[in-house]
């Protein structure tokens, strides 16, 4: 991205001092400090620029001067060594399913310093997982010794429909409870910092193109997978959110009937969420582990009550048979819905991240088996790095971003404000 600076007015030093902060953020991993004069060539200003930036930066606590750097080889004076404070503040991340809530927090360099989750229950009221993820906040500031005070922006992620703008969830029928402007108003009274809603799905997608390098493909779907089903869309490099920001909402897509619509059902589930989700893989397991007469699986999953699936889930990956054939019975109906994303969209990658990515190759080796046969060439077909946390850090991300565009005051090329 080409570097935007300039002289003269005070507007003019703001933005000098906005180039000079981002070099300094964008310094490469592990490199903490530059020197002044490297900083000044980096950004295209006198050295005598960049230091009256410096110090208004370091009067704002987002930068400080270090030691000369007494080990340059280069002749006369040592340079001059400079750092960006990322430990100035902090922000969150936030995650809300149906079956946890996860908490990061970060520093200004997006380094996660503490992390926290939390089991729900399956009957949890709205109240009462606002009640749990403060909660978790609470005791992930704790442990590092930060305090709501140090926090500059905190960004959530829950299922359904969401409006970023309003800070309103519109459709969650996975948790009803939390539709309409709870979870924002609550957690802007506690955190005291701007906070900012999304869909998980999308922050996820957000959050695995972030931390993995390998992910910043300019053309991916990333579909979560486990009760429910949504997906994240990348074209050309930006996530796709369609007109009304429910892009990618493949729970909904009805591949299956020709007959009239089906009753709606009674958790909200799509059509595709009701023949691949959490529920119809712990009734194939059921089925599956009842015909082979393998009693140790069924108890497992009668044992695990409400975390059913996850018991499913540790069986595929301990290679049992009678989980197996279940994953291969839903693989072989979700690759219908991988075959539309690819006859739409077209894809370089389809990332399979929530629960199922806990499975790993068994469930792409079934995928790709039952893609096989399929008249295009089918996109390339991976699991998430970050899996359950990819929402987390989705969020982080949000939320570094946006502290570059209010606080920073960053201008970028093309910008409109």
């Amino acid at each position: 991205m080409e570097q935007v600076v300039a002289a003269g007015t005070q507007f003019m030093r703001e933005v000098n001092a906005a180039a000079v902060l981002r070099k300094l953020r964008a310094a490469p991993h592990g490199e903490t400090s530059m020197s002044v004069s490297a900083l000044a060539k980096a950004v295209g200003l006198s050295r005598q620029a960049v230091t009256r930036s410096l110090n208004g930066l370091v009067a704002e606590g987002l930068v400080e001067f270090g030691p000369l750097d007494r080990d340059s080889t280069r002749a006369g004076r040592p340079a001059q060594l400079v750092r960006f404070r990322a430990e100035a503040g902090h922000v969150l991340g936030l995650s809300i399913s149906p079956q946890d809530v996860r908490v990061a927090l970060a520093d200004l360099a997006g380094t996660v310093t503490a992390s926290g989750a939390e089991q729900l229950g399956a009957d949890a009221g709205g109240e009462q997982v606002v009640e749990t993820l403060l909660s978790t906040v609470e005791r992930t500031l704790r442990a590092t010794g930060i305090t709501t005070g140090d926090l500059w922006f905190a960004s959530v992620g829950t299922p359904g429909i969401v409006d970023p703008a309003a800070g309103v969830i519109k459709l969650i029928p996975s948790m009803p409870g939390l539709a309409g402007d709870l979870l924002v108003r609550r957690l802007t009274e506690a955190l005291g910092c701007p906070v900012y809603l999304d869909n998980d799905v999308k922050l996820a997608t957000q959050g695995e193109r972030w931390r993995d390098a390998e992910r910043r493909e300019d053309s991916l779907v990333m579909i979560h997978w486990g009760e429910r089903v949504g997906a994240g869309i990348v074209l050309n490099g930006e996530l796709y959110r369609g007109a009304s920001n429910d892009a990618g909402d493949v729970g909904f897509l009805d591949l299956f009937t020709d007959g009239p619509p089906a009753a709606r059902h009674p958790q909200g589930l799509g059509p595709f969420e009701d023949r691949v989700g959490g529920a119809e893989i712990v009734r194939q397991a059921t089925a599956a582990a009842g015909r082979a007469g393998d009693g140790a699986l069924l108890a497992r999953i009668e044992a695990a009550g409400e975390h059913a699936l996850e018991a499913v889930l540790d069986a595929v990956v301990d290679g049992e048979p009678a989980a197996l054939a279940a994953i291969d019975v839903v693989a072989r109906r979700f690759a219908k819905g991988i075959t539309v994303i690819r006859a739409i969209l077209n894809p370089r990658f389809v990332v399979i991240g929530g629960p199922l990515a806990r499975c790993g190759e068994p469930l792409l080796a079934a995928l790709r088996r039952h893609l096989s046969g399929e008249p295009l060439d089918q996109p390339a077909l991976e699991v998430s790095t970050l899996q359950e946390d990819a929402v987390v850090h989705g969020a982080l991300l949000h939320s570094l971003d946006e502290i570059e565009r209010t606080r920073f005051g960053l201008v970028r090329p093309g910008s409109t404000g």
